[in-house]
């Protein structure tokens, strides 16, 4: 097998042990991207895809074959006697025992065994469907990543180093249409929400002439750890589009019934189509705030920036009991944000904080030595070298491995992995902080309002929805938003703060209250009326759905 780029194993009623005894573990099968496809899905997609006994299907990632059996019963089912269809596998069995089940279910399978961006496209098919493989790009590498953005080069599209491998793949895909052709399918969702994949979303709504998305409610492969979304496109190479067509599932099953819709037709193409479940006028109504100087993007107030990599944090990252039972010097030790952002749900971090938490044993101190090592230093860097720890990767490329390169304290910090909505909080002891949160860095002549009221001001519905907008929904629910993210994530301008500052101080105290006691609406209703916002429902409504999404999919999924 040449690569990690596979199909998904598009396995239609065959059990596993049956469909792989050829020894095709579950490992292997997880480390090209395979996954089983409902059958709903399947039938769904070729159902809208193939129309016609004249119809020519591709199927780029075949495994199984699921959808090319689809395709032949629907060709059957239009009238068709001997269907012929048409594919690529990257897996020689998998390839193998797909031909056999299209010929025992009356069909022809012409199967290519080979990885997919090794095939020159050929444009003379009127339907592609199928399932692309999914495989991150930490584990998507070297030569077949490197082949992989050649091939969307040809369609004019440049994806950055960051793409997984489905991006490339949807867009080889499409050039093996003919003029009007269909392309139906499963991506990760990934599409709506990644700045990687704008190049794709352009080269959507550019290429095909009516673009369609179905959204579930439920995860519908909780086992890829990924949401997904159905994508069907029609009319290759007559676009623009100029709108798409949204539709909302609950889960595979509900695609049997009529799904509620939308037309939804996003301000730029490139930009992240989350906005499509939620309809156009809460977006409009974030636009006008901000092209009326209301809010802006963080950005304006200062830079976002990933916080330090130990390398190591059980070594590196200490508690004060720990810190007195080794007898480390202070010259030794640095104020540190503990690992994590469970304590940063306030609106600022004190001296008294960072205390409370290290008499809770939470590490607060950051071992880093300066100047000459005290012998109980020294007497740890052994224990830590006879460990290994120096093996880590992060350790062993620098010089001394002991030394954690600096980042300096931010002005705010900002919670990046969330199960609400991610927190900027005044750091005024001074703390360093790890990679678990970010850092932001008020520019000069913001920085002491910034400081003082921005985190507060944050805390308001319009900043809350653009967090759901800007930000990306992983595995538990969990809203990540990376400092790229963050830097056009909407925040109150600070000419805003300055007009309603009074007002924000006013209600500072109970604000603080209420998120002590875990009372987050409460307080961002309060922060609304202290900024003067009004006629906030459909904003607020947007957000709540939103937000109820991500955690309705973390519990199906458990």
């Amino acid at each position: 097998m040449r690569g990690l780029v596979g199909g998904f194993d598009n396995n239609d009623g065959v059990t596993d042990s049956a469909a792989h005894s050829d020894g095709d573990s579950a490992a292997a099968r997880k480390a090209r991207g395979a996954f089983f496809t409902p059958v709903e899905i399947t039938r769904y997609l070729t159902r809208w895809a193939v129309r016609s006994t004249d119809d020519r299907v591709f199927e780029p990632s075949a495994g199984d074959a699921a959808f090319l059996l689809a395709a032949t019963e629907r060709l059957q089912h239009l009238g068709a006697s001997a269907p012929r269809v048409d594919g690529v596998e990257i897996h020689a069995a998998s390839a193998a025992a797909a031909r056999r089940r299209v010929a025992e279910a009356g069909g022809t399978a012409q199967i290519r065994t080979a990885d997919f961006f090794d095939v020159a496209p050929r444009p003379e098919y009127t339907a592609v469907i199928g399932n692309p493989p999914y495989i991150r790009y930490q584990d998507f590498r070297g030569q077949v990543r490197a082949q992989s953005r050649r091939a969307a080069l040809q369609a004019g599209v440049a994806l950055s180093g960051l793409a997984s491998s489905w991006a490339a793949f949807t867009v080889h895909s499409a050039l093996f249409l003919r003029p009007g052709g269909r392309m139906a399918l499963v991506l990760p969702a990934e599409l709506l929400s990644v700045n990687y994949a704008a190049a794709v979303r352009k080269f959507l709504f550019d290429r095909f002439a009516h673009v369609e998305l179905v959204m579930f409610d439920e995860q519908v492969f909780p086992e890829a750890e990924a949401d997904i979304v159905l994508l069907l496109a029609d009319g290759f190479d007559q676009g623009p589009s100029g709108h798409a067509v949204i539709h909302r599932a609950h889960n595979a099953v509900s695609l049997t019934s009529e799904l509620v819709q939308r037309n939804w037709s996003p301000r730029d193409p490139a930009d992240k189509w989350v906005s499509g479940l939620i309809g156009n006028g809460p977006v409009d109504a974030l636009h006008a705030l901000h092209t009326a100087g209301r809010f802006a993007h963080l950005e304006l107030w200062g830079d976002t920036t990933l916080g330090m990599v130990t390398g190591n944090n059980g070594f590196f990252a200490l508690s004060p009991d720990r810190v007195r039972e080794l007898g480390l010097r202070r010259s030794d030790l640095l104020p540190l944000s503990p690992p994590g952002s469970a304590h940063l749900r306030g609106l600022t971090l004190t001296a008294d904080q960072l205390g409370q938490l290290g008499e809770q044993g939470k590490s607060t101190q950051l071992f880093r030595p300066a100047g000459r090592l005290s012998a109980a230093a020294q007497r740890y860097l052994d224990a830590g070298h006879a460990a290994g720890v120096h093996l880590a990767y992060k350790c062993r490329v620098r010089t001394p491995w002991y030394l954690v390169p600096l980042v300096a304290p931010a002005d705010l910090l900002l919670t990046c992995m969330n199960a609400d909505t991610p927190r900027l909080v005044t750091n005024r002891v001074k703390a360093h902080h790890l990679n678990s949160v970010h850092g932001v860095y008020l520019r000069d002549g913001l920085a002491n309002l910034g400081r003082d009221l921005l985190p507060l001001a944050a805390l308001n519905s319009v900043t809350l929805l653009h967090a759901e907008m800007t930000g990306r929904s992983y595995g538990g629910g969990i809203l990540k938003i990376e400092p790229r993210e963050a830097d056009r994530w909407l925040v109150p301008a600070p000419e805003l703060i300055v007009e309603r500052a009074p007002q924000l101080r006013a209600v500072r105290r109970r604000t603080a209250s209420l998120l002590r006691n875990g009372q987050l609406l409460d307080a961002v209703y309060l922060v609304d009326d202290a900024l003067g916002l009004s006629d906030l429902e459909s904003i607020r409504t947007a957000r709540h759905s939103l937000a109820t999404r991500r955690a309705v999919r973390s519990r199906r999924a458990r």
